[in-house]
């Protein structure tokens, strides 16, 4: 048993997304599951989370851990307030996202898949983000910011420092 609790709406999100699939295919909800606690989680699922997950949806632990470890969109390590996914795939390199990450690494001085010591910025290496007529590009939480260069992502890092 875990002492992992999530709130009371969450609680609510997760039984309607439940209730979207046949009875005993709860299984079906883990996706949308998982976004909806890792949202709640600072942006990360670590193991005591998932293993809360899998006891409310009734499945194994290991159903939990190998959908979230799979898919990119899950955190498996605290990340910062800001996760920057640049677009690694041939489209986006072609157009020069090999140069927007190296020069992200050495402005936040991080390596990929690090956060700055502020807890402000991740950076993430990310399979095709579907984009590949507008890059290089990178998604910012639900956004993508495309056609990058490296005037546009100080511009972004700037913007997003006032934000925080």
């Amino acid at each position: 048993m875990t002492t992992v609790q999530f709130s009371e709406e969450t609680y609510k999100k997760i039984k309607e997304l439940i209730a979207r699939y046949p009875e005993g295919k709860q299984k079906s909800a883990l996706i949308p599951v998982l976004h909806v606690v890792q949202a709640e989680h600072e942006g990360w699922l670590d193991v005591p989370v998932m293993d809360h997950v899998a006891e409310t949806l009734g499945i194994l632990p290991v159903e939990v851990y190998e959908v979230a470890s799979f898919y990119s969109m899950f955190n498996l390590n605290p990340v910062g307030k800001y996760v920057l996914e640049v677009c690694q795939t041939g489209p986006c390199m072609l157009r020069g996202s090999d140069k927007i990450m190296n020069h992200i690494k050495q402005k936040l001085n991080i390596k990929a898949g690090e956060t700055t010591p502020d807890g402000l910025f991740t950076l993430k290496p990310a399979e095709c983000l579907g984009a590949c007529g507008y890059g290089p590009m990178m998604q910012l939480g639900k956004t993508y910011r495309e056609n990058l260069t490296v005037e546009k992502v100080d511009e972004l890092l700037e913007e997003l420092k006032k934000l925080a």
